[in-house]
């Protein structure tokens, strides 16, 4: 009987075709239960691996065999279900946790990837599938943990969970520790934020066998397990985007099967070692955006079966190894961001699959080269921002696919190849900031949506081709020198464009009074600072998505008109940008929207009061009403505007206090309320102003103590209080570190009394030791949109920088009621390029410390009641160009040498026990004229300063005894010439007309 029954299930399975249902009633039953739980949705699948093929779970019909239902297969002597496959079935509906999926205990593989379980959870049931060898339940709307009980699936080879749950340390550990046969485990975007530690060093536990582990934007800290780099059989490893994961690069032992490895986004640092030369089969290399340094290691350009390279945005150094030629089989090369430097090697003719290049924020130099321009399938190069030279190579691939080119911020010559404008999939053309010369030709070609020619010395007229781009999205050429007329009528079939750029092009007329409405109707973003317009570009308020507006620099005078209110506060939803500043429109001031976030409306006529309007824009970043002739009072609620970081208002009329309700968290950077007239005190809110580093409040009318608060502000760096009614002593004493930062303080012109403020100075750490080793001239404020400035007396001068380089120190502490003495410490202050006390009530000497300011540019000691003599070491400051020590009580010689022989009479006049050569300057050409000095009395009577200097030169016993003849007999005139010829100097002849000096002086 046991024969016969082999007999026919033998039979069964060699004829497919019998009539018979081979699938278990059961099984049968409990895929319909599970089908009728969900409906089939008509969106798109989820991901791009789906197609757009119907469900598969439309097959599914009662009464039919299930083992020939889509997705299912069975077992094919008993029946049972043993494969079900829905991925993409556009399956949506509530996942329930006694799903009759729980029931086919013989599955051994699930794959319900790509469906819509939207607000379910993984059930416990899961577990009860105890013969599953494959599980794909990614990217199903599940969400919250899953379940520990995943940990029973013992015979799991591939595990993918990838989506929007929770695994937590303990099903972590558990998981890892049952499934020992574990190839393929799959758990990208899971939050995994709660394993580190002894949680994440149990991937040293995980399966020899392991060939695929991808744990990618999941959370991780603290350290990778390098060794996991070593499995013998892992073939596919993705940490990416993990930002909080550290680790470093195996120095040997690594996997030989290794294809694929992606540690972008992460905290993997230190270098490439030697020992990645062992990855032979390595395909794809993804290091973008780690703490990798160092010189790359030249067993890496052995990889020659690699197709994609990534290396961008690490501390990449050194030169880029010609060995780049091994790679033939490379598609996509991408190093940019790093600090690369050289030549880029000219080795792009054996990359013949190259197709993109990405090179772009290196320290590159040399030419852009030729070879690179022959390759057939390159579609994209990136060498933007670098310092390549010469010409653009003028000859490139017969047929060519290049389709974005980007080489601005460069230094290339020479004018723009013709192939620039012909080239038929060309899509954008940025050659940005070089120094291109020759005019724009004339495409041929009408494919570009992006071209990017701004700041080149480009000559000639704007192109009427250009008229001829209509598929263009964004133009900019700004600062280009070009001439001729600009008629905005023939950009009216430019639907597409949303950026134009025109600024900065005084050659250049504008013809903005066409009278077609539909101009640029899409435009979001449009810059004609600097340009030759004097009114409102009209076609503006036929916009309805403006963005972005620069009209600034104009020659716009007269009222803002009504349009553009309306629009501003009605049509254009989108606007952040409003930029009318340095022209000369009058009136009262447009009302910002609210979500704008740039308002700037300096350098104009506007009057009026500030209307309480403004108070609805509090998304706002930058605020900038300054020199206009504004009156009334300041809106309070500025001081709560929590994005607000420069608030610009100086050079007005406005009366009243300051904001006095200065929020916490706040975002200020900047605040200069300086010329006007503010009334005091000082609101204490300020101290919630903890990003703040401009404070200028100067010129006002203030009346308050110093507000020694202030010190709190770790960031401040310039504090500007100057002409207020400030009174009282200055002191830090009860601050730790008061005022860190500090760079320009200038507090002159008050009514500050006590001695100076030592407490505060010594802790002035921005003027001990500032770093100014950078490269190139820093300045504070924001490039783009706000340039902080400041009006400082630079060598006795008014002076407004424009711009504040953050190199510049100052200490202004003059026209006050200061006494006591000038204390050793300001010695300290080695970066100080300014230092004036003048006008105050200080006594005691000059403190040879000040000879330690070795910056030190000018020096104002003017007006005080200084005594004793100046200090020779003062001579060794070789940058100071201006000097003032008049109206004190100094005494003695002048010290000669370096920069003390350029100051004359008035660095010195007021003092009349001073004498020297710097007092007799002005008296060179005139033999007859006496020199300005008090040291004439000790001449009259023989034994002056030039005896002295006789008895230097001839030796000290000599000396002596020549000085005791002098004495006796008078000055030899013989002797003196001596002198005067060994040290270069001219004794000037005074012992007749010193009573005239005197009287001079006086």
């Amino acid at each position: 009987m046991c024969f016969f029954l082999h007999l026919f299930l033998f039979l069964l399975t060699q004829f497919p075709s019998f009539t018979f249902s081979l699938c278990s009633h059961h099984d049968s039953y409990a895929l319909l239960q599970f089908k009728n739980s969900f409906v089939v949705s008509s969106a798109p699948a989820q991901s791009f691996y789906c197609s757009s093929t119907p469900s598969k779970i439309e097959s599914w019909n009662n009464g039919t065999d299930c083992c020939e239902w889509d997705g299912i297969t069975c077992n094919n002597v008993s029946g049972h279900v043993m494969v079900l496959d829905l991925s993409c079935s556009h399956l949506k509906g509530k996942f329930s946790p006694n799903s009759t999926i729980f029931h086919l205990k013989q599955l051994q593989q699930l794959n319900l990837a790509f469906n819509d379980f939207y607000e379910s959870s993984i059930y416990h049931g899961i577990g009860e599938l105890v013969n599953l060898t494959h599980l794909n339940l990614s990217y199903t709307g599940f969400s919250g943990d899953i379940p520990s009980t995943i940990s029973h699936l013992s015979k799991l080879i591939s595990l993918d969970l990838s989506g929007s749950v929770r695994l937590d340390p303990f099903t972590w550990t558990r998981l890892i520790l049952n499934a020992t046969n574990l190839r393929q485990l799959h758990l990208d975007s899971v939050d995994m934020s709660s394993i580190n530690g002894s949680s994440l060093s149990q991937l040293t536990k995980l399966s020899s066998s392991m060939v695929s582990l991808s744990l990618s934007s999941t959370g991780l800290t603290g350290k990778f397990p390098t060794n996991i780099l070593s499995l013998p059989n892992l073939e596919e490893l993705d940490l990416s985007s993990n930002q909080n994961l550290g680790g470093q690069l195996p120095k040997s032992n690594w996997s030989n099967p290794l294809r694929y490895l992606d540690l972008s986004h992460t905290s993997f640092s230190g270098g490439i070692p030697y020992s990645i030369g062992q990855l032979k089969s390595l395909t794809q290399l993804d290091l973008t955006e780690c703490n990798f340094d160092e010189l790359v290691s030249p067993s890496m350009w052995n990889l020659t079966q690699l197709t994609v390279l990534s290396l961008e945005g690490n501390n990449f150094q050194g030169e880029i190894s010609s060995l780049l030629s091994n790679l033939t089989h490379l598609t996509s090369l991408y190093l940019g961001d790093n600090n690369f430097s050289g030549k880029i090697p000219n080795v792009f003719e054996n990359l013949i699959n190259l197709e993109y290049v990405a090179l772009s924020d290196n320290n590159l130099s040399g030419q852009v080269p030729p070879s690179l321009f022959n390759l057939t399938l390159l579609w994209h190069i990136d060498l933007s921002f670098n310092k390549l030279v010469g010409p653009i190579p003028t000859e490139i691939a017969k047929h060519s696919k290049l389709y974005r080119i980007a080489l601005g911020n460069n230094m290339l010559n020479g004018t723009i190849p013709h192939w620039c404008y012909s080239l038929p999939s060309l899509d954008m053309l940025d050659l940005y900031d070089n120094n291109l010369t020759g005019p724009i030709g004339e495409f041929s070609s009408y494919s570009l949506r992006y071209l990017f020619l701004s700041d080149n010395n480009l000559q000639g007229d704007f192109p009427n081709s250009i008229y001829k781009l209509q598929n263009l999205v964004q133009l900019g050429l700004s600062s280009t020198n070009l001439s001729g007329v600009v008629d905005f009528r023939r950009f009216s079939n430019f639907t597409k464009l949303s950026f134009l750029d025109l600024s900065h092009n005084s050659f250049l007329f504008i013809n903005i009074d066409g009278g077609v409405d539909s101009i640029l109707p899409n435009l979001a973003v449009l810059y004609l600072s600097s340009c030759n317009i004097n009114s409102f570009p009209k076609f503006l308020a036929q916009v309805q998505n403006l963005g972005e507006l620069d009209l600034s620099y104009s020659k716009i005078q007269g009222k803002v008109p009504k349009w553009f209110h309306e629009s501003l506060l009605h049509t254009w939803k989108e606007i952040q940008h409003i930029d009318l500043s340095f022209n000369k429109l009058q009136g009262e001031l447009p009302i910002p929207p609210y979500g704008i976030q740039y308002f700037l409306l300096s350098n104009n006529n506007f009057t009026g009061d500030i209307a309480l309007s403004l108070c609805n824009a509090s998304s706002m970043n930058i605020l900038n009403l300054a020199h206009n002739k504004l009156t009334g009072m300041i809106p309070q609620c500025l001081g709560t505007f929590p994005s607000l970081s420069v608030l610009d208002m100086q050079m007005n009329n406005l009366h009243g206090s300051m904001p006095r309700n200065f929020s916490k968290g706040n975002a200020f950077e900047t605040i200069k309320l300086n010329g006007n007239q503010l009334e005091g005190p000082l609101p204490h809110s300020l101290t919630h102003c903890t990003k703040l580093e401009v404070l200028d409040l100067g010129d006002n009318n203030i009346e308050d103590k110093f507000p020694n608060w202030l010190a709190t502000l770790q960031e401040l760096q310039v504090l500007r209080l100057r002409s207020n009614s400030l009174y009282g002593a200055i002191t830090c004493s009860r601050f730790k570190h008061p005022f860190p930062n500090l760079r320009i303080y200038d507090v002159s012109g008050n009514n500050f009394s006590g001695p100076l403020p030592t407490s505060c100075l010594k802790n002035f750490q921005g003027m001990m030791n500032l770093n100014d080793s950078k490269i190139g001239l820093q300045y504070m404020g924001k490039a783009s949109y706000y340039n902080d400035s400041v009006v400082v007396i630079v060598k006795g001068l008014s002076l407004e920088l424009m711009r504040i380089l953050t190199t510049f120190t100052t200490i202004d502490l003059s026209n006050n009621m200061f006494e006591g003495e000038i204390p050793q410490l300001i010695g300290e202050l080695h970066s100080l390029k300014g230092l004036n006390l003048s006008n105050n009530g200080i006594t005691g000497t000059i403190p040879q410390s000040l000879s330690s300011l070795r910056n030190l540019e000018w020096l104002d000691l003017s007006r005080n009641q200084l005594t004793g003599e100046i200090p020779a070491s003062l001579t060794n400051l070789n940058f100071l160009s201006f000097l003032n020590l008049s109206q004190n009580l100094l005494e003695g010689i002048i010290p000669t040498g370096n920069q003390f022989n350029t100051f004359g009479n008035d660095s010195y006049e007021g003092n009349a026990m001073l004498c020297g050569y710097a007092l007799s300057k002005s008296y060179r050409n005139d033999e007859e004229k006496s020199p300005y000095s008090t040291c004439n009395d000790e001449e009259e009577s023989g034994f002056g300063w030039k005896a002295v200097v006789i008895g230097y030169g001839c030796g000290s016993v000599l000396g002596m005894l020549l000085g005791y003849n002098v004495f006796l007999n008078g000055k030899p005139q013989w002797l003196v010439r001596l002198v005067e010829h060994m040290f270069n100097i001219r004794l000037k002849r005074t012992h007749n007309k010193a009573g005239a000096n005197r009287r001079r002086i006086r």
